[in-house]
């Protein structure tokens, strides 16, 4: 099973499970961690519950499995790092350092950073991977002042390792905090003996180039001591996507597509900052040559949990039983925002049609859909939590800083770079993503 998993065969692996006659707790942890590395999360979950149901006490390496699933699954929600965490203290797994640091990552990647550091201040050991996880998980969140203090502290009691440092300077990159990003770049090797990779590089122009320092990014990559690959380049063309530079994006590009042309997500990006700035015919020239180069656009969804159900919303869907009245709230709420003083951006919307309809299809964005759904079907005052695989694009995330000002609700929004808290019209990224 092991060998199927690891080669993406999950369906052979599932039938060689089901032909054992009396399965072991080896077979069911196999298993689990197979769907968990594939990212089918709610198969895993599922044998989980089967184990207990049979009378299957799990381990330690079989709620590992089901917990790192949790941690990098889409469609995984708090109620399950919830519920994984109290079968982990009810089975005293808790106590292994391992599962309670794989908790830890749980409860972070599913937004809800109270309760990780709850569990890490009570923690009467915490290893390197311990203090990286906390460090990282206040970064994705944005929190940039909490990630300087833990890691002042941690290198206090152990010395960072590389890993370390790639949380670290995310955490300064998505905070804005230029200043202790090059500190802690240059302390790394200075201070702790590290060699840059990569990451760490690419980090420092994601860094500069969110600030607009766009062409200090160009010459810190030429200065590079190691050749750039895709994830520098991407830095680069992603800060693009915030300050638009012609000159620069095209560099961008035409080095990423010499290194990863099948990449979807660089295609669309390109696209959208050639809109941006102005040049329509060169937006448009990329999607036929995305078309031409045979690669697949990624569908985008959004998905909420009610009632310990999972809700999938793709752009304009319809299969949901509350459509009609999710889209009459939608037009409404769209209304309220706008004289709030909501401008679509259509930028981010399909541009071979009038704008009329770029507008209309911007409504019809699956963050926007999940969302309503979520103010319709939840109390006023609850928290709205949904989870983009992709990256947010600008105009939901500007309707929802809107939205959560007009209905005075908070919203948590996780994408494929980070989270996103939002209230009163604010986000906690500070539109710094």
């Amino acid at each position: 099973m092991g060998m199927y998993s690891r080669c993406g065969k999950i369906e052979q692996a599932r039938k060689l499970f089901d032909g054992i006659a009396e399965k072991d707790l080896a077979s069911w942890s196999s298993m689990i961690e197979a769907y968990a590395r594939a990212d089918m999360f709610e198969e895993a979950m599922k044998l989980f519950r089967n184990m207990k149901l049979l009378e299957i006490v799990p381990d330690r390496v079989t709620l590992l499995g089901v917990t790192r699933g949790c941690s990098n699954s889409a469609v995984a929600s708090l109620r399950h790092a919830q519920l994984i965490h109290g079968f982990a203290i009810r089975s005293l797994l808790i106590e292994d350092l391992m599962v309670e640091t794989a908790v830890i990552d749980s409860y972070v990647r599913r937004g809800s950073l109270n309760s990780a550091r709850r569990i890490f201040d009570q923690m009467r050991e915490k290893n390197l991977v311990t203090w990286s996880i906390m460090i990282s998980g206040y970064g994705m969140h944005g929190r940039g002042v909490e990630v300087l203090e833990l890691f002042n502290r941690m290198k206090c009691l152990m010395k960072p390792d590389h890993i370390t440092f790639v949380s670290v300077l995310s955490a300064c990159s998505h905070a804005g905090l230029i200043d202790e990003g090059w500190q802690c770049f240059n302390s790394m090797t200075t201070e702790f003996g590290i060699v840059a990779h990569s990451e760490h590089y690419a980090c420092m122009v994601d860094l500069l180039g969110r600030a607009g320092q766009l062409e200090k990014a160009r010459e810190f990559i030429e200065k590079m001591p190691i050749k750039p690959d895709c994830s520098v380049w991407g830095s680069l063309l992603g800060a693009c996507r915030i300050h638009p530079d012609a000159k620069i994006t095209e560099l961008a590009a035409t080095s990423l597509f010499e290194l990863d042309p099948q990449n979807s997500g660089r295609y669309i990006l390109l696209s959208n900052i050639y809109t941006s700035l102005g040049k329509i015919e060169e937006a448009h020239s990329i999607r036929v040559l995305m078309r031409k180069r045979g690669v697949k656009k990624i569908a985008g969804y959004t998905v909420i949990e009610l009632n310990n159900k999972l809700y999938k919303f793709l752009v304009g869907d319809c299969s949901n039983p509350q459509s009609d009245l999710i889209y009459r709230e939608l037009e409404r709420l769209m209304d309220r925002i706008k004289e709030a003083g909501y401008v679509p951006n259509t930028n981010f919307a399909l541009h071979d049609v009038e704008e009329e309809t770029q507008v209309k299809s911007l409504y019809m964005h699956s963050e926007k859909l999940a969302i309503v759904f979520g103010l319709i079907n939840t109390r006023p005052e609850s928290t709205i939590r949904v989870h983009k695989n992709l990256r947010v694009c600008g105009d939901c995330h500007t309707a929802t800083k809107f939205i959560s000002k007009v209905t005075k609700r908070k919203i948590v929004m996780r994408d494929s770079h980070r989270f996103h808290h939002f209230s009163d019209g604010e986000c906690s990224c500070g539109d710094y993503w």
